[in-house]
C-alpha cells in the first residue's frame, strides 16, 4: 500500500456514478442488444476522465477509473471470458425475504429506469477461459494516460477485479460437475486480469463480497460449516491466481451485500476471518459504518487478528443518502486507530462502491461526491487528533 505523507490516506471502494447516456449503452448490451462500440468507448473515457477529476476535487488519495466501462463488478467479465450465455435468477438475499416489505422498498428505490440487475446475470453454459487480455491492457492504459492528464494531487491509484467466488454464485453454474471445479476455473482466467493490473503498476483490489455475503444468499439454508468450505475454496483459488503478485499490491474488499435491508442475517466477521485472513493480501477493506458492523472495530484490539496487514474500514456507507459530518468521520477512524493501534495501518475508505452495476444506485450523484468530500474532511481532522502528521 502506499506510504502516506499527510496523514491517513483516503479512498474508496470501486464504483462511482455513471452518467446517464453511459448507463443506457451499457444495459443496452447486457441485454445483448447492437450498441455503436465506438460511441461506447468515448462515452467510457469522458465518464472516467470526469470521475478521475471528481476524486481529486474532494480529496481522494487513492483513486481509479470509476468502474465506469463495466456494466457491474463482476457481469463484465462474460466480454472478456468464454462460456457465459442465457439469463440465470440470482437467490433472493435471507433478510430481505425474511422482511418482504424492505425487498418492496428495495425495488422502489431502484425506480424504473434502465440498469443492470444482478439476479438475472449470465450462467456458465461452456468452458470458462479468459480470451485475451487486450481489454485489461486497454482499461490500464486509458487509467494511466487520465493520471497523467491530471499532473499529480493522488498518493496512488488502483483497479479493482472479481473474486471467482462471486463470479461463481453470481453467474449460476451449468456446466462443471461441480462448484469447485467452477470456482477453480474462474480463478485460473482471472489470473489474466490480476496480473496485467498489478503489471500495469496499479493496487489490485479483488472485489469478494462473496466471502460474506454469500452466506446469506446462496448458502442461506445450508449450516456454516458448509458456506466456510465455500471460503475456503474460494481463498485457494485466489491465492493461486495470485501468484508472483507482491502482497503489498493487493488489497481484498469483502462485504455482506451493498444495499439498505436489515442484515440481520449477516455472517459476523469474526466467524469468516480465520479464512479470508489466509488470502495473500497486503490490506483489507472492510463494511464498518453501517449499522450491523460497525462494532466490529474491536476485533481489531487483538494484534494477532491483522497482524501486519493494513485495513482500511469503510467509514462512508453507501446506501444511504446522509451526508456524513467529518467529525463523524473522524470518530470513527479515531477509535479504529486506536484499537489498531498503529494509524499508519489505517486507510479510510467507504463501505462498498456507489453504483456498482450500471444504473443500480441508492446514493444520489451529488451526495455521493459530498460525502467523499467528508470523507477527506474526517480523515484529516482524525489524522491531527491522533497526531498522525507526516
Amino acid at each position: 500500500m502506499p506510504d502516506s505523507l499527510k496523514g491517513i490516506l483516503t479512498t474508496h471502494a470501486g464504483s462511482l456514478p455513471r452518467p446517464r447516456s453511459l448507463i443506457s449503452l451499457l444495459t443496452h448490451r447486457y441485454s445483448g442488444d447492437a450498441i455503436e462500440e465506438v460511441a461506447l468507448a468515448q462515452a467510457i473515457e469522458d465518464a472516467s476522465r470526469t470521475a478521475l477529476a471528481k476524486q481529486l476535487e474532494v480529496g481522494l488519495d487513492i483513486v481509479n477509473n470509476g468502474e465506469m466501462g463495466r456494466e457491474s463488478f463482476f457481469t463484465y467479465l462474460q466480454h472478456r471470458m468464454t462460456g457465459f450465455s442465457g439469463t440465470g435468477t440470482r437467490p433472493i438475499m435471507a433478510d430481505l425475504r425474511r422482511y418482504p416489505g424492505s425487498l418492496e422498498r428495495r425495488r422502489q428505490a431502484m425506480g424504473s429506469d434502465e440498469r443492470v440487475d444482478l439476479l438475472k446475470a449470465p450462467k456458465a453454459t461452456g468452458e470458462v477461459h479468459y480470451k485475451n487480455p487486450t481489454p485489461i491492457e486497454q482499461e490500464c492504459q486509458q487509467l494511466k494516460q487520465l493520471l497523467d492528464e491530471t499532473g499529480g494531487g493522488f498518493n496512488g491509484a488502483f483497479m479493482s477485479s472479481p473474486s471467482p467466488g462471486i463470479i461463481a454464485a453470481g453467474m449460476q453454474n451449468e456446466y462443471y460437475e461441480n462448484l469447485e471445479l467452477y470456482v477453480t476455473a474462474l480463478g485460473e482466467a482471472l489470473r489474466t486480469e490480476y496480473t496485467t493490473i498489478a503489471a500495469a503498476g496499479f493496487i489490485l483490489q479483488i472485489d469478494a463480497p462473496d466471502l460474506a455475503l454469500e452466506r446469506h444468499t446462496l448458502f442461506q439454508d445450508k449450516p456454516l460449516s458448509e458456506f466456510l468450505t465455500f471460503v475456503r475454496m474460494v481463498a485457494a483459488a485466489i491465492n493461486k491466481a495470485l501468484t508472483g503478485i507482491p502482497r503489498e499490491q493487493v488489497r481484498l474488499h469483502v462485504c455482506w451485500g451493498n444495499y439498505e435491508g436489515p442484515h440481520d442475517y449477516d455472517v459476523p466477521l469474526e466467524d469468516i476471518w480465520p479464512e479470508i485472513s489466509q488470502i495473500n493480501t497486503g490490506a483489507f477493506l472492510l463494511s464498518m459504518a453501517n449499522p450491523r458492523h460497525a462494532h466490529e472495530y474491536r476485533l481489531f484490539e487483538d494484534p494477532a487478528f491483522l497482524s501486519d496487514r493494513v485495513l482500511i474500514p469503510g467509514v462512508i456507507e453507501t446506501t444511504t443518502n446522509y451526508v456524513e459530518h467529518p467529525q463523524v468521520v473522524a470518530d470513527r477512524i479515531e477509535r479504529i486507530a486506536k484499537a489498531v493501534g498503529d494509524p499508519s495501518r489505517i486507510i479510510a475508505g467507504t463501505d462498498c462502491g456507489f453504483e456498482t452495476a450500471a444504473g443500480s444506485k441508492m446514493v444520489v450523484e451529488e451526495i455521493v461526491w459530498a460525502k467523499l468530500r467528508s470523507l477527506s474532511e474526517g480523515a484529516a481532522i482524525a489524522s491531527k487528533r491522533l497526531g498522525y502528521l507526516v
